[in-house]
């Protein structure tokens, strides 16, 4: 592959030009070279970028990218799975919210904080002082078996 000029590079991973400019700066993806002052980037670069690109569009923090590229094993590995667990706390917590959100829409009330028997219950037990922790342990157990009874038929 022959160097790619920055704004080559850019368009073609569908950044812009200060973004590579601003990975630079951050010693996380260095140009190959200069070609009549402009950064240009060869082969390895380019998939340094690309990395960081997929990396960008799913939401993994670069900390946790610069680690996969550039850490010992050990190190990146910690690293990754220290953003994993993140990870999946995000998602359990997404879950719980379209959960939330799924009840609130199906039920037939017209305000089902006020009106939906399971939900105003709920809402009287945070008040008498059951953890919302307790509350979502508890969700999560009933979806679980509900999953489980329509594995059985």
């Amino acid at each position: 592959m022959d160097l790619i000029p920055i704004g080559e590079a850019a368009r073609r991973l569908g950044m812009r030009t200060s973004t590579l400019r601003y990975y630079d700066e951050r010693d996380l993806v260095r140009p190959t070279a200069r070609v009549h002052g402009k950064r240009a980037y060869g082969l390895e670069e380019m998939r340094r970028l690309a990395f960081l690109q997929i990396a960008q569009k799913l939401g993994i923090s670069l900390h946790t990218a610069a680690a996969v590229l550039d850490e010992a094993s050990d190190q990146w590995r910690a690293t990754v799975g220290e953003q994993i667990a993140e990870l999946e706390e995000l998602i359990s917590r997404a879950q719980g919210a379209r959960d939330f959100l799924t009840h609130a829409l199906m039920c037939p009330a017209e305000h089902p904080a006020r009106e939906c028997p399971h939900m105003v219950d709920t809402l009287d037990r945070l008040l008498d002082g059951t953890s919302f922790e307790q509350l979502a342990a508890e969700h999560a157990n009933l979806n679980q078996q509900d999953h489980d009874l329509q594995l059985e038929y």
